[in-house]
């Protein structure tokens, strides 16, 4: 293994960033998962793979000397409302590590005790929202959407009390950075002058270092985060990923998904779906995704405009000319989605493509067919699930136009359906028999065999067969919860 590479660059910030804090050790941890290949790709020593040493350390019971634990400090807009303090309330930065593709990535413990952002939290987490993250982040990595990841989940021997009380656990999450909008909400709002430049210095240094070279380096990253995020929710959009709370401390920076919470793959195809119990005006709705970036967007302008330009008018100005070319960059990242998704290559016949898209859409939605069951029926040329599931007449009219589409390109359509369509998501309904399973007997069979199972979720098998169906009525799970 080449050289085991850690570094604590987010102490090169000043104070008012973060908050020095060691783990609460638990009483008896005991392993729930561990990803060997994410730590083979982490250059993680033998030592603290599925150890005693390394359960150690996963609980926070017995932290190494090369980890310096802190909280991150942070605000945000929750529900549009300003809270100007929130910060990681159980959630602990250990180190960063130098990965083998040469980049750097957080090592944070979730569910790790109380910090000085804790408020009247404990700072532990339920066994299920554990189990949820785990299993959703790394089907999103195998479904190729950015995201944090999920390199180990212990049970801590302790109970956590919610409305009722619930086995404990903790996770151990990886990602580019934690560094999320409202953490430069919380910079921009500091007596320290120096905390927001600092912030926003290292943000460019740790991940768009290229912006050095455009004549305004904070409007640039004004515009790549724009960029990212577009890409990002056109990409949720795409397979149907609800996030469920797209507060801006709930965004980040990198432009990997984060925060699991309530999220939900949408089954029946409806734009105005929601799960989140907390979400009772629908705000994060699925089809509201891409209006809340933009939303979240403007405040990250807000934070950033003493930077953007010392005059505040031009300023303004320039964040605005960002902002405004936010919709156009969705729509570019979403058309090339959706087109993928019909096989479609790009010929200069955007509005044509956009009416043969949203035709589609109407039609999932008339006939409320799953989502994600009837794209690959599309991809695998499965007519007859498709006209038992839709408008027969309106179904016939439509792939008409699709097959005339089609026989303009010459690039083989089901090849690309086949990298967009997937065979299997993580449904509602198996998340929950998974924690069902786990909590109640201890079974960790399904979590397992879901686990593999999503590493691949493009490729048909006789054993993912059962997984890809959508829920009977019974099994349905119509709300989700944010386990905090």
């Amino acid at each position: 293994m080449s050289l085991f590479q850690v570094e604590h660059s987010y102490r090169t910030l000043p104070a008012a960033c973060y908050a020095d804090c060691a783990p609460t050790p638990v009483r008896a941890p005991a392993w729930l998962a561990f990803n060997q290949t994410l730590a083979s790709e982490l250059k993680l020593p033998e030592q603290y793979q599925r150890t005693a040493e390394g359960l150690a350390l996963f609980s926070g019971n017995n932290l190494p000397d090369w980890t310096l634990p802190l909280a991150q400090a942070y605000a945000g807009h929750q529900f549009a409302n300003y809270v100007p303090r929130l910060g990681d309330g159980r959630a602990l930065l250990l180190a960063e590590l130098r990965a083998k593709d040469g980049k750097l990535y957080d090592l944070q413990l979730k569910g790790a005790g109380r910090t000085p952002f804790s408020r009247s939290g404990d700072g532990r987490a339920p066994l299920g929202p554990v189990l949820r993250e785990y299993l959703v982040s790394e089907a999103m990595y195998g479904l190729g959407v950015p995201t944090t990841r999920a390199l180990a989940a212990v049970s801590s021997g302790e109970l956590v009390f919610r409305d009722e009380t619930l086995p404990g656990a903790i996770l151990t999450r990886v990602a580019s950075s934690h560094i999320r909008i409202g953490t430069m909400q919380y910079a921009a709002s500091q007596p320290d002058p120096a905390a927001l430049p600092a912030l926003a210095d290292y943000v460019i240094n740790r991940h768009y270092p290229q912006l050095w070279q455009q004549d305004n380096p904070y409007l640039a990253l004004l515009q790549q985060v724009a960029e990212r995020q577009a890409q990002l929710v056109a990409h949720w959009m795409s397979l149907g990923f609800i996030h469920g709370v797209m507060n801006t401390d709930n965004m980040s920076l990198s432009g990997e998904t984060i925060d699991y919470g309530p999220c939900a793959f949408m089954e029946a195809y409806q734009p105005r779906q929601v799960y989140s119990y907390i979400d009772q005006q629908g705000r994060y709705a699925y089809q509201n995704q891409p209006a809340v970036a933009q939303w979240n967007l403007a405040r990250l302008a807000e934070a950033l405009l003493s930077l953007i330009d010392p005059d505040q008018e031009q300023a303004i100005a320039l964040a605005m000319s960002v902002l405004n070319a936010f919709p156009q960059y969705y729509q570019t990242a979403y058309r090339q989605r959706f087109r993928a998704k019909l096989g479609l290559t790009a010929p200069a016949q955007e509005e044509a493509d956009d009416q043969l898209i949203a035709d589609f859409l109407a039609l999932l939605s008339a006939g409320q067919a799953d989502f994600s069951q009837s794209f690959f029926a599309l991809r695998q040329g499965d007519s007859a699930y498709l006209t038992q599931q839709l408008d027969k007449q309106q179904y016939s009219a439509w792939q008409r136009q699709w097959q005339q589409r089609l026989s303009q390109q010459t690039a083989d359509p089901q090849a690309i359906m086949a990298t967009a369509n997937p065979y299997l998501i993580p449904r509602n309904h198996l998340i929950q028999q998974v924690i069902d399973q786990v909590s109640q007997d201890g079974d960790l069979a399904l979590f397992q065999q879901l686990q593999q199972l999503w590493q691949q979720p493009y490729q048909p098998s006789a054993a993912g067969e059962p997984y890809s169906l959508a829920a009977r009525p019974e099994q349905r799970v119509c709300q989700t919860f944010c386990g905090t």
